[in-house]
């Protein structure tokens, strides 16, 4: 670095400079000699002038005759030094002499054709002394002196960033490096930092330098031993596949889990149940050729010119469109009043020898969206799936229940639940750990969502005979939301509810608390003021038409 600002000098690397000469006079020619730049070829020759007359040898030199000094002749046996100087006599004839570095006079530096790159003046001490002049005039005319300023690039303990200091800075330095011959400087990493190192260096042992302050995202009995100054056992790290299960406890409360892919226990899928043609009609997004059972009577679908439902009967969800509703007063307003309806396709059963009639005994329903009525999920099989197979097989969100037991886990908390929902499914990048004192009980850390900082160590890695990884993590409904802001924008939102008629009122007050379930079933989020209470709706339903 350089004290002056480049740009307002109009300076660059290329630019060529020329020695101001010094205004004050040199004593002896030693001195003279000693001020030059040392190192460089271009050094000699120079010129100068004595004030007064001179005597070498058998020549004299007058007041004001130039000098130019060639080089310098070290004599042998002792003898002094001196410069091989050249002179124009009186005729014009050029003479050389040797002058003694001893010669004392009033010399003065005449100024020179030389010149000189920035990176030469720089790498001077003693042209970093002088002043200089651009070598073309046309450029700033004022004299520039150089000073560079040295920056000393340091590490420090507990802190990974190089530290740089000016050569400027004035602080006192003591040397410890006698003291300090055993001492080791730790480089603090982050997780997204150790999660990036080479497979090479796993496993490993690391010291835990700040641990995850904030608020608590996960409730497992690892995270209580991540505290600073404990240590971990670093066996590898990679991304692992993951997905985000939430289960009912209780009345309300409401756990959620994210489990590895690799859980080894063996699940079953449940029906999930419908309270609302709308929330038939959402699922049905998401699954083709959706199937449910009718478990609520329907009278009222006669009144408006649709087949009523009977509990038993089973439908195929086909697709939804809207119709022309019946009746009307006036022509104009048979053909204006218009609905939305999902389209299914009513089951029958039928035997084996049947099956080839049974698109001919099928029958087309019209359930309008905004319909009160309740369904449950067909399901073709009950077999049991591995996590990793229903991810593979089956769009998610999706009901399930534990059939077995992960035996690789001490208690597995799934087991549990009545119901499971899978709700979404991520790739973690994760770290697989475990504590020293019990090595074989692995975990997986999110490098993503702990905010700690480790360093690694040299301590012996322990040993164990086989080790046994937990799958299932618990996370507080911290995490739960802060993953869904995250994969809220990669997932489509649930359909709108339908805008109700005149003539379908008392439906639409119906449908309106299963659009809230519709919502959470989607895990996304809405403020509860916008959400209709249940006192709002029965007055709704009170209303006269």
């Amino acid at each position: 670095m350089l004290c002056y600002s480049w740009a307002h000098c109009g300076l660059s690397l290329s630019d060529l400079f020329k020695l101001v000469p010094e205004e004050m006079p040199y004593n002896t020619v030693e001195e003279m000699v000693s001020l030059r730049p040392v190192g460089l070829d271009t050094c000699f020759p120079f010129t100068f002038t004595s004030r007064c007359e001179l005597t070498f040898e058998n020549f004299t030199l007058g007041a004001g005759m130039a000098v130019t000094m060639l080089y310098i002749e070290q004599q042998d046996g002792g003898e002094e030094s001196c410069v091989r100087c050249q002179l124009r006599g009186q005729q014009g004839a050029l003479a050389e002499v040797l002058v003694p570095f001893s010669c004392r006079g009033e010399f003065y530096e005449c100024e020179s054709d030389q010149t000189y790159t920035l990176q030469e003046i720089i790498s001077s001490p003693h042209l970093c002394s002088r002043r200089f002049r651009f070598s073309k005039k046309t450029k700033h005319g004022g004299s520039l002196v150089f000073s560079p300023i040295y920056q000393v690039q340091a590490i420090m303990h507990l802190r990974k960033n190089i530290v740089k200091f000016p050569s400027s800075l004035e602080v006192d330095v003591v040397d410890v490096t006698t003291q300090s011959q055993d001492f080791t400087f730790v480089t603090p990493l982050t997780l997204p930092e150790v999660f990036a190192q080479p497979d090479e260096a796993f496993p490993t042992t690391a010291e835990i330098l700040e641990h995850h302050e904030g608020q608590p995202l996960f409730r497992c009995t690892w995270l209580a031993e991540l505290h600073k100054g404990h240590h971990l056992v670093l066996h590898k790290r990679g991304s692992t596949a993951m997905v985000l299960v939430s289960g009912i406890k209780g009345r309300n409360s409401r756990q959620y889990f994210l489990v590895s892919q690799r859980y080894g226990g063996l699940l079953r899928r449940r029906p999930r149940e419908f309270e609302s043609v709308y929330e038939l009609y959402a699922a049905s997004t998401r699954v083709l050729f959706l199937k449910v059972r009718v478990t609520q009577h329907s009278e009222e679908l006669d009144e408006e010119g649709f087949l009523a439902l009977s509990v038993g009967e089973q439908l195929e969800v086909l697709r939804c469109e809207k119709v022309k509703l019946p009746g009307g007063r006036t022509s104009q307003e048979k053909n204006n009043q218009t609905m939305e309806v999902l389209v299914c396709r009513r089951l029958q059963e039928v035997d084996n020898d049947e099956e080839e009639d049974e698109e001919e005994e099928s029958e087309v329903v019209h359930l309008p969206l905004c319909m009160q009525s309740h369904f449950v999920e067909k399901l073709p099989d009950n077999k049991k799936y591995s996590l990793m197979d229903l991810c593979k097989a089956f769009a998610l969100p999706l009901d399930v229940k534990v059939a077995s037991r992960d035996a690789e886990l001490e208690t597995d908390p799934l087991v549990g639940f009545s119901s499971l929902r899978l709700e979404a499914t991520t790739i973690q990048p994760m770290i697989q750990a475990s504590l020293p004192g019990n090595p074989e009980r692995c975990f997986e850390i999110p490098t993503h969502w702990l905010n700690m900082s480790l360093s690694f160590t040299n301590d012996p890695l322990p040993l164990a005979q086989e080790y046994h990884l937990e799958t299932v993590t618990e996370v507080t409904d911290s995490f739960y939301c802060e993953f869904r802001k995250l994969t809220a924008s990669d997932e489509p939102p649930p359909p709108r509810p339908p805008k109700p008629s005149s003539r379908s009122k008392g439906w639409s007050a119906q449908v309106l608390p299963s659009v809230h379930r519709q919502i959470q079933y989607y895990g996304l989020c809405m403020p509860a003021g916008l959400l209709p209470k249940h006192s709002q709706v029965n007055n709704f339903k009170n209303q006269k038409h």
